[in-house]
This record gives C-alpha cells, structure tokens and sequence, in this order.
C-alpha cells in the first residue's frame, strides 16, 4: 500500500506545493495519511494514533522528501495522552465553536485534529458554543478530597457547556511528554496540602486510585 500511495506522490510532482496548513494537510492526504489522527504545528506534526493515521515509516519518509522543515514527532506517550483525552472528548457537537485557554499547549494539540475530525472552529475570544476547562485528573482528584475532608461532600462542578480533555490525563504523562519536547511543565497550583499528602501516602499503595476516584465521583453524580 505504501509504494502505491508513493506512485499517488510522485504523480503529483508537477504541483509545487507551499509551506502552509492547507499545503501540508494535502500533501499528508496525496500520500495516504489521515490527518484526523495528527496535530499539526508550522515546525512538527505529532502522531495522535499510529494505527489510525497511517503515518507509517515509508509515508514519513516521502513526506520528509517534501518537507524536510517539519519533524515528524512519534510519541508513544502523546498518544496514550491522546487516547486518554478522546474519552471525553467523544461527544463534541459537529461545527462547534471551541474557546480554548490561553497559552496551554498540551489542550492545543489535543484539539486541532478536531478541526478535520468534527469540524470544529478553535477560537481564543468571542461567542463560543463550547469552552474549555483545562483541569487535570490529579487537580480533580485534589479537589474531590479536598471537599471531603472539609465536610462538604463531592462538589458536582461540571457544566453542560464545557469539555475537559485533561481530565484523564495523569499530570506526570503530560510533564514527561512536555520535556521531552522541550517545553515548559505544568505546575499544580491551589491544591489543598492535606488532599495532596493523601495523594502522596496513596501513590505508594494503590497507584490507579486517581482514575479509580474520577469513576467513583462520576457515578455518583450519574445517579443523583
């Protein structure tokens, strides 16, 4: 399959193709890759699922022929980052407008392919149909304990008009990934010390408790 979607690619050197978004996008599509399962960046496209891309090593290597500027990233853990964000991401409505948050690099890529994937208008001001709420799973964790041990029970805060695609994500999954692409960590702010020690003591002796929580705190908010 690869050799005959390089024949597609060669059949099309007469086209000059430029360095833009759209340019690149089609010359992913010429060679067979689907771009719904890649974030793209003007300097790197990172791979959001291998299988569903199609982003093979042959198909990396004709586009570098082209492309020579733009690194192919390969990432294991963004894509089990990626994996980890599409369960909450499944339900986006078609043509949505998408406010992201300011300067957050991880919920950028996260969200791009769903310009091609949905369709979806990615917007920084403005009306907004959807808008996103960048909290981690560790964050949210953080929180559910926090309002136990205060006495005020589980705080249902979640609100019809927000997506959360970090709130799977492990803060350790996205700060390992962040350095190994050179960018700067995200840092837990406002947590409560006495839910974070209890944090700590329970990483040691149940690490999945985080997710475990989450599932508990969502099933008890699915039946009330």
């Amino acid at each position: 399959m690869d050799f005959i979607f390089d024949v597609s690619a060669l059949a099309s050197d007469d086209e000059e193709f430029s360095d833009s978004k759209k340019d690149v996008l089609k010359y992913l599509k010429i060679i067979g890759v689907d771009t719904r399962y890649v974030s793209y960046t003007p300097e790197k496209l990172y791979i959001n699922n291998l299988r569903f891309s199609k982003f093979s090593r042959k198909r990396q290597e004709t586009f570098s022929k082209q492309y020579g500027n733009i690194e192919v990233v390969r990432n294991s853990l963004f894509q089990k980052i990626c994996a980890k964000a599409a369960k909450s991401l499944s339900d986006i409505k078609p043509n949505s407008r998408i406010l992201l948050p300011k300067d957050n690099f991880i919920v950028d890529m996260l969200l791009e392919p769903y310009t091609r994937k949905y369709g979806v208008k990615l917007i920084n001001e403005g009306d907004y149909d959807l808008i996103v709420n960048p909290v981690i799973l560790d964050d949210k964790v953080n929180q559910i304990f926090s309002t136990i041990f205060k006495g005020e029970g589980i705080a249902f805060d979640k609100n019809e008009n927000e997506i959360y695609p970090l709130i799977n994500v492990p803060l350790d999954w996205i700060n390992s990934f962040l350095e190994m692409d050179g960018k700067s960590e995200i840092k837990n702010e406002n947590n409560d010390e006495l839910a974070s020690s209890f944090m700590n003591f329970l990483e040691d002796v149940a690490p999945q408790y985080r997710e475990n929580v989450l599932k508990a705190s969502d099933y008890i908010e699915s039946k009330l």
